[in-house]
């Protein structure tokens, strides 16, 4: 063991840890703490270098502690960024970001543990390998491959470089959307502005003006400050009556880090030429087919899906917006015949009201916190035969509002444990909700030295925190994000996967990954869940009968809008990697500008910067992916329509079909291809029918 850097011996990131020690990571902590890390891994790397055998105990065993440890230590780190920005984390981060990436290359370049796996894979013991074994050899030799091992001298240290700068790169655009989302802060004095807000809405907007000063705010009598924060920004988009403002609000948000110093395009612009770059010293032709190497789809695959549904949404889509006019029409309001994009979400709340007389607040008092975490529980344990159960104490957190769940099977044995964080804090916590995992289920790294270590997973999401006595009240669209998160972390902590390189959601193909998270929203849609989780707070009576049926009659309402969105982003993405030249005829802005004919009925505005603010492909793990989740949602349909056909009312069958689910999708992990796992579940090869069912776009495409 190496001796100890200066100011290391009380480091909370160098102590041997299960649960990361959360209340007592600082800012100050990260430098120190990443760089002997780092120092300990390049030794630890050396020995299994030096000492390498192809053979599983003398390759695979200490490759997977050298890299567990790191994604844990790291994900700590990177967890607190998220949900507890500051700016001496961040610039933290930013210093050791390129030591941690140089190790990682390293790791990734290492010809002798690439050989050895070589020599795994070419040996006469091949076929005593398990499956998830001859899995990881694979994917080890692939994953080398696309790290550049296979490059000449120079060439690699181009690579590298890339590497190093992409990641800059990619930190920084998330900043800046960050602060620029920030920056944003409307003031609104005056009461009938904000008409139309709902009572949550602007109790939000009273708590934030308070946060900036206003001590004396209320969400009667205001201030009122609005953000760009997502729950601030829809109440403004779906409910205020004050044109002017949505449209204020909606230009700010289209054009976020597009200016000034916060602005993203020449970052994008960067990143871009950067990917396809690293594609071609890879020998591919872009970088979609760089991003594909590790995907279910091809890129042809891929656009032959999004087009089939593409069609199969633009007639509807078309008459979405012919049914807005004419409902806004009726209404007697001026811009009826001139509808602009800060006129849709609000004439579309209107036209649902009025259609199913579903008001996406007045559902809010049934939808409390608690209660839909029990629903959600006792259907997990309907499905798999889980119990969870609150442990609150037994794991440090990182603010009050975390919560801390053990996971236990019928037996009663604990198998996984998970942390949430429901609410929205603006000012640290960035937006949107999502799951990461904290340590993955592995033999290797059992705790007792018998058992596997059990997994840990993160779930965060971003709803609004409860305004004085009343608890978080949630729109069913926030019931639906839990419900999705939820799936997410079942992969991860319902794995039976032992080998850690593939347990859990761990080198599951990406577009197959949000199988079982977009699996789960369709039982927001199941009348006995709804009506488990449906109870009002006060009184504790079930949402009517009469609501659940236009809940289930809405679900499709603008399907073919909705659909067409997540088609032009897919598209956009994939064109920006396949097509898009850095300093050619077109700019990126004027690719947005081509996509969007085909994929959006009212053209983008002028001002609309909105791929700056696109973190998804150009900050998270989505470039040349973003078409995995309409790719998985015709995944998940088809899943949940296996349960449908059994009969979702026959508990015995559902019992039955939940159990084939989780010793399928939920269990393998990355241990099997995606594909062979769908089949052994389904029986059969996926299909986009269900999906085309689910969403009331099937017998407009069967005329098509």
């Amino acid at each position: 063991m190496s001796t100890p850097v200066e100011g290391t011996e009380n480091n909370p990131l160098l102590k041997e840890f299960y649960f990361p020690p959360f209340d007592s990571i600082k800012p100050d902590h990260v430098r120190p703490g990443i760089h002997a890390l780092l120092k300990q891994l390049e030794c630890e790397l050396e020995e299994l270098e030096r000492t390498v055998e192809p053979t599983w105990p003398k390759l695979v065993e200490p490759l997977e502690r050298i890299v567990d440890r790191l994604a844990v230590v790291w994900g700590a780190i990177s967890h607190l960024k998220s949900v507890k920005d500051d700016p001496k984390l961040r610039s933290a981060i930013e210093e050791v970001q390129p030591e941690k990436v140089a190790f990682q290359l390293k790791l990734g370049q290492s010809k002798a543990i690439y050989n050895a796996f070589k020599a795994i894979k070419e040996s006469p013991d091949w076929d005593t390998l398990s499956d998830a074994q001859k899995r990881i050899v694979e994917l080890q030799i692939k994953d080398a491959v696309l790290n550049g091992i296979a490059l000449e001298d120079d060439k690699r240290e181009q690579f590298n470089n890339i590497e190093q700068e992409l990641a800059k790169l990619s930190q920084k655009f998330g900043e800046n959307v960050l602060d620029a989302t920030k920056k944003f802060e409307k003031l609104i004095m005056d009461k009938k502005d904000v008409e139309g807000l709902p009572a949550t809405a602007l109790g939000l907007a009273a708590q934030n003006a308070v946060s900036k000063g206003h001590e004396n705010a209320t969400a009667e009598i205001g201030p009122w400050m609005i953000t760009l924060d997502a729950p601030s920004f829809m109440a403004v988009m779906q409910h205020a009556k004050n044109r002017t403002l949505r449209e204020e609000v909606y230009l700010a948000y289209v054009s976020r880090a597009s200016s000034g110093d916060l602005d993203n395009t020449a970052i994008i612009d960067q990143i871009l030429k950067l990917r396809l770059e690293k594609a071609k010293l890879l020998g591919y032709n872009n970088y979609a087919e760089v991003s594909m190497a590790t995907k279910m789809a091809t890129v042809e695959k891929a656009e032959e899906l999004l087009e089939k549904l593409r069609s199969a949404s633009w007639n509807p889509a078309v008459k979405d917006m012919e049914d807005l006019k004419y409902f806004s029409k009726s209404q007697g309001v001026p811009e009826a015949d001139n509808l602009s994009h800060w006129d849709i979400s609000f004439w579309s709340e209107r036209l649902r009201e009025s259609k199913y007389e579903i008001n996406e607040e007045e559902l809010r008092p049934y939808f409390s916190f608690p209660k839909v975490m029990d629903g959600l529980f006792s259907l997990a344990n309907k499905l798999f035969g889980i119990n969870i159960e609150s442990a609150d104490g037994l794991a440090p957190v990182w603010n009050s509002d975390v919560r801390f769940y053990r996971v236990n099977d019928s037996s009663g044995s604990p198998i996984a444990f998970f942390y949430f964080d429901p609410y929205s804090r603006p000012s640290e916590k960035r937006g949107g909700a999502w799951m990461d995992e904290v340590v993955g289920r592995s033999r290797v790294l059992s705790q007792d030295g018998s058992s596997a270590r059990l997994p840990v997973a993160h779930m965060v999401c971003n709803q609004m925190p409860p305004v004085g006595n009343k608890p978080s009240l949630m729109t069913f669209r926030e019931v639906e994000t839990i419900f999705h998160e939820f799936g997410h972390a079942l992969q991860h902590m319902l794995t039976k996967q032992d080998e850690g390189l593939v347990a859990g959601i761990r080198n599951v193909e990406w577009d197959a990954v949000e199988l079982p998270s977009q699996f789960m929203e369709n039982w927001c849609y199941h009348r006995d869940t709804l009506m488990s989780i449906g109870k009002h707070y006060e009184t504790g009576e079930s949402i009517p009968d009469d609501i659940y049926k236009k809940l289930l009659a809405a679900r499709t309402f603008r399907a073919g809008s909705l659909s067409l969105r997540q088609i032009k982003f897919s598209t956009l993405d994939l064109e920006l990697h396949t097509k898009y030249v850095q300093g050619g005829s077109e700019t990126i802005y004027d690719v947005d500008r081509r996509v969007s004919k085909r994929t959006q009925i009212l053209p983008p505005l002028p001002e609309d910067k909105f791929l700056c603010g696109f973190s998804h492909i150009f900050a998270g793990g989505y470039a040349a992916g973003y078409y995995s989740y309409k790719w998985a949602e015709v995944l998940s349909a088809d899943a949940f329509s296996a349960f449908e056909d059994v009969g979702l009312d026959d508990d015995k069958a559902v019992k039955e079909t939940g159990h084939r689910f989780r010793e399928t999708v939920l269990a393998l992990g990355g241990g099997k291809a995606p594909l062979e796992v769908f089949v052994e579940f389904r029986g059969r090869e996926p299909s986009p029918e269900p999906l085309l069912r689910h969403n009331g776009l099937l017998q407009v495409a069967a005329s098509l």
